[in-house]
């Protein structure tokens, strides 16, 4: 007797831990959605993002954009996405449009798009740009939006690639090509220097101006710290992606120009490997 109330004992712990583990089991199943069901919820994201895009409400798009790169890093056509948030954003920043990283300033007595750019660390052609202002005459009164974000780069040798932030938070990523045998100096440095259609002081030749053909500059120069050392324009589309240079970050004229008109002197920028 003692025996079979021992079997039936044990038999009835043997269901009772396998009953658990297929309560367990579906626990778990409920906690984690099929892989069928997350890939239509990141699709229906993306769509819902192209849409809003398209109809020109971009910061309702970028939101989107931002949440489906958080959620779904896995999804497929990530990096359209983060390339589409990155073009969006940009976009937003040069038009009226005012987000949580913005101000309206009102503009007082003295007051000159310098002064304000100063005051605001930004720079005049960022003022200028989003508020479409086609010269640098304001008025008493006039209501301007002003970017306060704090910007700052983030060059990475390895990647060929570099990083602006606001705020401490990726805004966009440009391909870039750097230094030849790694001569891009790493460390932290500052914007010292910004100049429109600079001349090329080349060794043994003087200088060349922006005109010239053989100038490698670009359309803008963004002066580090680091002496002779800097962020321009001048590369092509087979430049990016390498280490090509002869020590400078180097970017395609229209990309240095969007970036030229963002960063004001003083901005970090920090060069690793």
């Amino acid at each position: 007797m003692n025996r079979t109330v021992a079997i039936t004992a044990v038999a009835v712990l043997a269901i009772g831990l396998i009953l658990t583990g297929v309560v367990c089991q579906r626990k778990k199943s409920a906690l984690k959605p099929p892989q069928a069901s997350v890939k239509i919820e990141a699709k229906s994201l993306y769509k819902t993002a192209l849409s809003l895009q398209s109809e020109g409400n971009l910061q309702e798009a970028a939101k989107t954009y931002e949440e489906l790169i958080k959620q779904f890093p896995d999804f497929k056509q990530i990096s359209e996405a983060e390339k589409r948030l990155w073009d969006a954003n940009v976009k937003i920043l040069f038009s009226p449009a005012v987000t949580d990283k913005d101000i309206r300033y009102k503009v007082e007595p003295g007051d000159t798009l310098g002064k304000i750019a100063v005051r605001h660390n930004t720079t005049v052609e960022l003022i200028k740009r989003s508020n479409n202002l086609r010269s640098d005459l304001i008025r008493l009164g006039q209501r301007l939006k002003i970017s306060t974000a704090g910007y700052s780069v983030i060059v990475d040798k390895s990647q060929n690639s570099l990083i602006l932030q606001a705020d401490d938070k990726i805004f966009k990523v440009y391909s870039v090509a750097t230094g030849e045998y790694s001569s891009t100096p790493v460390g932290t440095f500052t914007i010292v220097e910004k100049l429109i259609n600079p001349d090329w002081y080349k060794s043994g030749s003087g200088a060349i101006p922006a005109a010239s053909p053989e100038n490698i500059l670009g359309t803008r120069w963004l002066g580090l710290s680091e002496p002779d050392y800097g962020i321009h324009g001048g590369a092509s589309e087979k430049d990016l992606n390498t280490q090509i240079t002869n020590g400078c970050v180097r970017m395609i004229d229209a990309d240095v120009e969007e970036l030229f008109a963002i960063l004001p002197r003083g901005t970090e920028v920090i060069i690793v490997e």
